[in-house]
């Protein structure tokens, strides 16, 4: 059976999710025979997709199916995109890259359902295990600055764990998400700048949720007691559909500081015992304003940093 069947079918049952459709029916709309969509369904049930079927109703992907789809996705994206799906990748952003490099569309998506070398700042390994959410957007940007683009996608992140899961993260400058005092999601942004203009080609986001578990103590997930009441498709989508309409600066700027847990907290640079100062503001670029103990203001750009007092 041919792939593309595969997918119309699936697509068809996205968008009636928890409905029944008869297999005459499906047959019809996609012109397809009754023996064609019966093979499609038995592929897509042994994927791991949760289709039932019954005499006299036909067949229905149950409202809790959540094996990672370019249909699944697609049914929730405000508009079309490149959607790249993989059980396994070394990690998302090493295949985005390389499909940017070769000339990838504005708004492709790469997901995984595992990473097998997942990476964060700094060059750090990122656990990745089977059942997180792991993708990347390749962007061509309308914000000429890379800490922009990131501020952008973590409140996207944010946006989406409010709408869809009901909870209220926050942000730890630059780009840490965060659900109480606990990592919930990191975001490694890796842009190509064009070296004569100093334009922005284009950026690869990379996003990392914990979904249902947490890969060590430290971290939080979104669902920690399982049964999500959202698809892994479906969140995706709205992060990717946050992140593809991108708001005026200064709305993005105020979204951001709303949701910055960092500002008015007393801060040291990571591994350092020296105290930086206090965060009192951001910038237009995003950048963090700290005051020094001997009042000086100084701009962070980019670095890594602690919290010393709550």
């Amino acid at each position: 059976m041919n792939n593309s069947t595969k997918h119309r079918v699936l697509a068809l049952l996205e968008q009636h999710r928890g409905q029944n459709l008869s297999g005459q029916a499906i047959a019809a709309q996609l012109q397809l025979s009754r023996n064609a969509v019966w093979k499609a369904i038995k592929q897509l049930q042994h994927e791991g997709h949760s289709i039932t079927a019954a005499p006299n109703r036909g067949y229905c992907l149950a409202a809790a199916s959540d094996v990672l789809s370019a249909a699944g996705m697609a049914a929730h994206l405000a508009q079309p995109c490149d959607i790249h799906v993989h059980d396994a990748l070394e990690s998302t952003n090493h295949t985005a890259k390389q499909l940017a490099m070769a000339g990838a569309q504005h708004g492709t998506i790469v997901v995984a359902n595992k990473q097998l070398a997942g990476r964060g700042r700094y060059a750090r390994s990122f656990a990745s295990p089977a059942g997180g959410v792991y993708f990347s957007v390749i962007l061509r940007p309308s914000y000429t600055v890379p800490t922009l683009v990131t501020a952008h996608a973590a409140v996207a992140v944010c946006h989406a764990a409010e709408k869809l899961c009901g909870l209220q993260p926050s942000i730890k400058w630059v780009n840490d998400v965060l659900l109480g005092s606990q990592k919930l999601c990191g975001i490694l942004t890796e842009a190509v700048t064009d070296f004569e203009t100093g334009q922005i080609g284009w950026v690869v986001v990379g996003i990392g949720i914990n979904y249902t578990q947490t890969p060590h103590e430290r971290a939080a997930c979104l669902f920690p007691q399982g049964e999500p009441p959202v698809t892994r498709n479906a969140l995706i989508a709205e992060i990717v559909n946050h992140m593809l309409a991108p708001p005026p600066q200064s709305e993005l700027l105020a979204a951001y500081e709303q949701r910055l847990s960092t500002l008015g907290k007393t801060l040291r640079q990571r591994d350092e015992p020296e105290i930086l100062g206090k965060a009192i503001a951001i910038d237009e670029t995003a950048a963090l304003l700290v005051r020094r103990p001997s009042g000086e203001i100084i701009t962070l750009n980019s670095g890594e940093i602690s919290i010393v007092t709550p």
